[in-house]
């Protein structure tokens, strides 16, 4: 099943000419810069806002059809939509707001209160009124009246936005767990890139009312459009691996990527489990020579499939190289060399390297196997 949006909006002098078909269930993060649409676009999904022109489609559901004179009234689309600033009913406790969405749900119910309860950490709040609240709780809330409205779609409009980098921090594995254990479609809406790295299994790419490109995150990564949009310091390779287990002298975990393995500092994992890990284009060395007597731990030997020039504008030999390295089982790395080195090292497409990075300078988050059994999804039914 799949997510179809093909939609036109004009906007006094801004024109939204949006189309993308992204893959469900996961999280489809729509991620761009401020201006460009985002919002616009998952309104018109929700029903909020008519297009110009357009169809929008959830698997065989069409929502919208401009041609055909389709549309689907927001409240009958059976979508939940988190906004910014949560929204709640400050007249009422946590219970009775949670309470108002089970009152109105459409559908059979798939997400209990009890489940819903207990992935959100909501059971303390209960009784609590949205004032005593603070700015992550009140997300939460809002996340789990969304959820027993039971929605076949949830739309999360950048709602991390308001918050500190504390409060981010405490609701980011919420939303985690959301994704891992519901099969529900997701689209998240964010300009912040290290929330998209954590939660998104498909990024849509926006820039200026249009689609720049679009695709899973892997492939995105490396993406010249995205390397554009999140700056020099946040570029690099973000890679599926899978825990091996525990390395039994350092005590960091080992992860498969590729056809190399890596060590990381991260939270005890069973073996077998997934991982997400960045390693980010700054902190990665190349060698043209099998590395020794170095500190770091970690190297990944892999093949130079493309050097491109790193966008910083620096002429001559101070301006720097982005170099494409295969590691193996259809992962690729990124390292930033000097143009100096490249020249030294005689790097070019085809030539054996070595990438080393350190471990400290390693981020992993914990991901669901694609082969993994998700719950009962809206489509499937079943209460969880």
């Amino acid at each position: 099943m799949s997510l179809k949006v093909a939609v036109g909006k004009r906007l006094g002098s801004f024109l939204l000419d949006v189309e993308f078909d992204a893959p469900t269930p996961g999280i489809v993060a729509l991620f761009g810069p401020s201006g460009c649409g985002k919002s616009t676009t998952i309104n018109i999904i929700a029903g909020l806002l008519v297009p110009d022109h357009g169809a929008i489609s959830l698997g065989d559901d069409v929502l919208l059809d401009t041609r055909r004179k389709i549309a689907i009234a927001a409240e009958r689309r059976g979508i939940g939509y988190v906004f910014q600033d949560a929204r709640l009913f400050p007249h009422l406790n946590v219970a009775a707001n949670l309470s108002y969405a089970q009152r109105r749900a459409r559908r059979a119910p798939y997400v209990s209160l009890e489940r819903v309860l207990a992935m959100l950490d909501l059971a303390p709040l209960l009784s609590r009124r949205v004032h005593r609240l603070s700015g992550g709780e009140r997300q939460r809330v809002a996340i789990g009246r969304a959820l027993l409205s039971q929605p076949r779609l949830l739309l999360l409009d950048e709602p991390l936005a308001a918050l500190d980098r504390d409060r981010r921090e405490e609701v980011l594995p919420y939303l985690e767990a959301l994704r891992d254990q519901l099969s529900i479609p997701m689209i998240y809406v964010s300009h912040q890139f290290d929330e998209v790295l954590r939660l998104a299994t498909h990024i849509v790419l926006m820039q200026a009312g249009k689609v720049a490109a679009e695709g899973g995150i892997t492939q995105m990564s490396l993406d010249s459009k995205l390397r554009a949009l999140i700056g020099p310091d946040a570029v690099g390779a973000v890679i599926d691996g899978t825990v091996i287990g525990e390395d039994a002298a350092s005590g960091l975990t080992r992860v498969q990527v590729g056809n190399g393995e890596l060590k990381i500092e991260a939270a005890q994992l069973v073996a077998g489990a997934r991982m997400r890990v960045q390693l980010l284009a700054r902190d990665v060395i190349v060698s043209t020579r099998m590395p020794q007597y170095l500190s770091v731990r970690n190297n990944l030997q892999g093949v130079v499939t493309a050097i491109d020039d790193d966008g910083t504008g620096k002429a001559g030999d101070i301006g720097s190289d982005l170099v494409s390295i295969d590691i193996g089982a259809g992962a690729s790395i990124l390292g930033r060399v000097t143009r100096a080195a490249t020249r030294e090292l005689e790097l070019a497409v085809g030539a054996r390297v070595w990438a080393l990075v350190k471990a400290v300078s390693l981020r992993g988050h914990s991901f669901p196997a694609p082969s993994s059994p998700l719950a009962p999804s809206p489509e499937r039914g079943g209460a969880i």
